[in-house]
C-alpha cells in the first residue's frame, strides 16, 4: 500500500497482554512533579530487563488532582500483578517519598488492588498517621520539609496491552529520527499509553531468541542495515540506512490502536519527501501475543 509516496507493510504488529496501574504524582510545583515522575518511571524501558514498562503520561493541572497541586500521571506496566505491585513499591519508596514536596495518589479506581502508601508508611517509625476520606485511606509521614502523603492503595487493570509498534524504514538517520519524533509527538496527545523507550524510540529492535543460550532476545538482524548482505533474509532495500521502531503499551487494545493510527498519520502527513520510505511492524507470526494490529486497517481513511 502507498500513501503519500511511503510504503506501508501488508504486516501486522503483535502485542501481548499486561497488568498497568497509574500513580498521580503531585508536588509544590510542576519542576517537583517532574523531577519524581522522571526518577520514578527511569529504567522501565522493557520488561526483558527491567522488570516493568514505564512512562509519563502527561501533566496535570491543579484542578486535575486529588490535593489541588501541580502534578504528573504515570503509567506502569509489568506481567504480573506480582511483579508490578513490587516495582510500584520500589519506584515511589525511592524516586516520590525521596523527592521534595511530593505526594502520591491512586490514578485507576477498578481491578485489583495493590500497596501504594500501605507499607511505606513505615518509613514514619510510628510516627506515621492515616485518615480516611471518602472511603479511602491516606498515610500521612512525617518528614524533614513536612510530611509525605500518600494513598494506601492504588488498582491494577488486566486489560492493558504491551507491544504494540511501528519500524519507521527511512534513508538516513536523520530521516528515521525525524520520522520517529513525530510520530511519539502525535502519540503523546492521547490519554493511556506510553512509548517506555528512550524519547519513545529504541534502535535496538529485538527478535525473540539468540545463538546464545542465556539471551532471551537479541538483534533482529532483518532490519540492520549493516547486515544487508550478511543476514540470511534482509527485509532492507539499498534505499534504506536506518530504521527506528517506536513501541507503545496501553490501558486497553483500543488505546493501543489510537496510539498506532496516530503515528501513522503524523508520518505519512510528510510524505517521502521526508526520506521515510516504509513504515513495517514487528511481529513474530502471531505467535507471541493475541494483540495483532494491522498496519493497512490503522492508515488513514481505513475502517477500525
Amino acid at each position: 500500500m502507498q500513501q503519500n509516496g511511503i510504503t506501508i507493510d501488508d504486516s501486522f504488529a503483535e502485542a501481548f497482554p499486561m497488568k498497568a496501574t497509574r500513580l498521580v504524582i503531585t508536588a509544590h510545583d510542576m519542576t517537583w512533579a517532574r523531577h519524581a515522575a522522571v526518577a520514578t518511571t527511569g529504567f522501565a524501558t522493557s520488561v526483558i530487563a527491567c522488570g516493568c514498562e514505564a512512562g509519563i503520561e502527561r501533566e496535570l493541572s491543579p484542578e486535575e488532582t486529588p490535593d489541588g497541586r501541580p502534578g504528573i500521571s504515570v503509567l506502569i506496566f509489568s506481567m504480573s500483578g506480582r511483579e508490578l505491585a513490587k516495582q510500584v513499591e520500589k519506584r515511589v519508596g525511592q524516586c516520590v517519598l525521596t523527592c521534595p514536596t511530593t505526594a502520591v495518589y491512586a490514578g485507576l479506581f477498578e481491578g485489583d488492588a495493590i500497596a501504594l502508601g500501605k507499607n511505606l508508611r513505615f518509613f514514619g517509625d510510628g510516627w506515621q498517621i492515616s485518615k480516611m476520606i471518602k472511603g479511602m485511606r491516606y498515610w500521612r509521614v512525617p518528614v524533614m520539609d513536612g510530611e509525605f502523603v500518600a494513598q494506601e492503595t492504588t488498582w491494577v487493570t488486566t486489560k492493558a496491552v504491551g507491544g504494540g509498534n511501528l519500524l519507521l524504514l527511512a534513508t538516513d538517520t536523520a530521516a528515521a529520527l525525524a520520522a520517529a519524533e513525530v510520530a511519539v509527538a502525535a502519540m503523546k496527545t492521547l490519554p493511556n499509553v506510553i512509548m517506555p523507550f528512550p524519547g519513545g524510540v529504541v534502535r535496538s529492535g529485538s527478535k525473540v531468541g539468540s545463538k546464545y543460550p542465556a539471551l532471551g532476545a537479541s538483534t533482529n538482524e532483518a532490519y540492520c542495515p549493516s547486515l544487508r548482505e550478511l543476514a540470511a533474509k534482509s527485509e532492507l532495500g539499498p534505499d534504506i540506512g536506518s530504521v527506528m521502531e517506536i513501541v507503545i503499551d496501553g490501558l486497553t487494545e483500543a488505546d493501543v490502536a489510537a496510539a498506532m493510527r496516530a503515528g501513522l498519520a503524523a508520518v505519512i502527513a510528510r510524505g517521502a519527501q521526508s526520506g521515510l520510505r516504509r513504515v513495517g511492524a514487528g511481529n513474530y507470526g502471531g505467535k507471541l501475543g493475541p494483540f495483532l494490529y494491522h498496519l493497512h486497517k490503522l492508515v488513514p481513511g481505513a475502517g477500525a
